[in-house]
């Protein structure tokens, strides 16, 4: 099967180790640089997040598409902001404008407090993916209806709903960890999102995904997010990820942030931070940074030469992952790195293994 890496553009050149830092909330030469070098290195999309003070991820995938020719682009998306009708059109509009080049990265929110930032103060998080996956529907039903629809449910009451115009082919990625998201997942994800956990873990995880998505005839792909350190030599490549360690450790004491004795509020981060109770895991996996934050998001990564990360990634891709979203803790110069040094060796890696197959984790 083919693999697809994603990068990352973030709103500035900033990052854990930066942790307050007075930098632009949003600096448009970083955006232009991240986008541009993201697509000479070889990268399939980037992702845009999303955050309940942050840019709006779809203006800046739009900008981002502006300057670029064949980058794609992974837009966040938190549903019941926005009407799903709206919100199809939307990201229906974004992916003609760009030439097919839009995906949505389904995010329902786990932190009560954070969603309260934006209004969102009613449901707790077995409603809020009750509410995505009406919403999920009511957004496929806007791409593909051929003539006015209604949809009355628990959330969304939609009269002669319809969309003129629609994406040709806008694929749903989705994360979440808990029973109710995995059920949402087999619903509705084209591609599943993961957090880079162990091999075992992972597996198990792509075999749950599975389990959902065989009961409602579906097979989605899988993406697993990585922060790789690489270095001409091992030894040097651990030493880096130690040094990052202590910039974190440093950056969240200034900024008065916890770096021990966290409870993270969704499974995802809860599952993470237990993987990060040993600082590596599977000789390669590091977990050092997921353990300073609370596992907040993508957090560990692969740690070694170019060549032995790319291995690394190709264990992951036998049991399943098609697809690598990575990121660097330097974020423009690691991505112009990855670019050189690791995605080369990564797809050459599955080449030469396409050709002798290996049996998939079911």
């Amino acid at each position: 099967m083919p693999v697809k890496f994603i990068g990352y553009i973030g709103f500035n050149n900033t990052s854990e180790i930066h942790a307050g830092q007075r930098s632009r909330v949003l600096d448009r030469d970083y955006v232009d640089a991240a986008a541009r070098a993201q697509e000479k290195g070889g990268f399939d999309r980037v992702l845009i997040p999303f955050g309940s003070s942050s840019p709006e991820s779809q203006i800046v995938a739009a900008h981002a598409a502006a300057i670029t020719d064949t980058l794609g682009f992974l837009v966040a998306h938190r549903p019941g902001f926005t009407q799903p009708t709206l919100a199809a059109r939307q990201l229906a509009t974004l992916d003609q404008l760009s030439g097919g080049r839009v995906a949505v990265h389904i995010i329902t929110g786990g932190a009560d407090e954070e969603m309260a930032r934006d209004g969102d103060v009613g449901p707790d998080k077995a409603q809020r993916y009750a509410r995505t996956d009406e919403y999920l529907d009511i957004v496929k039903q806007e791409w593909s209806a051929a003539r006015p629809f209604d949809h009355k449910g628990r959330f969304y009451e939609v009269r002669q709903g319809f969309s003129a115009i629609k994406p040709d082919n806008l694929p749903v990625f989705f994360g979440g960890s808990s029973p109710e998201a995995i059920d949402v997942a087999g619903r509705h994800a084209d591609v599943y999102a993961l957090w880079g956990e162990t091999l075992e873990q992972v597996g198990d995880s792509l075999r749950q995904v599975r389990q959902s998505a065989a009961r409602y005839g579906r097979s989605p792909g899988f993406s697993l997010s990585l922060r790789p350190v690489i270095a001409d030599t091992e030894e040097a490549a651990w030493k880096k990820a130690a040094e990052i360690e202590d910039q974190v450790r440093a950056a969240r004491e200034a900024a008065g942030l916890p770096v021990s004795g966290h409870r993270p509020a969704n499974a995802g981060s809860l599952r993470l931070l237990e993987t990060a109770s040993a600082n590596r895991r599977d000789g390669r996996l590091w977990t050092g940074v997921a353990a300073l934050t609370g596992a907040q998001g993508n957090s560990t990564g692969l740690v070694g030469t170019p060549e032995q990360v790319a291995q690394g990634m190709l264990e992951y891709y036998d049991i399943g992952i098609d697809h690598f979203l990575i990121r660097g803790f330097d974020p423009l110069a690691d991505a112009i790195a990855y670019g050189e040094h690791l995605l080369p060796l990564v797809k050459a890696k599955v080449a030469e293994r396409d050709a002798r197959p290996v049996a998939l984790a079911s």
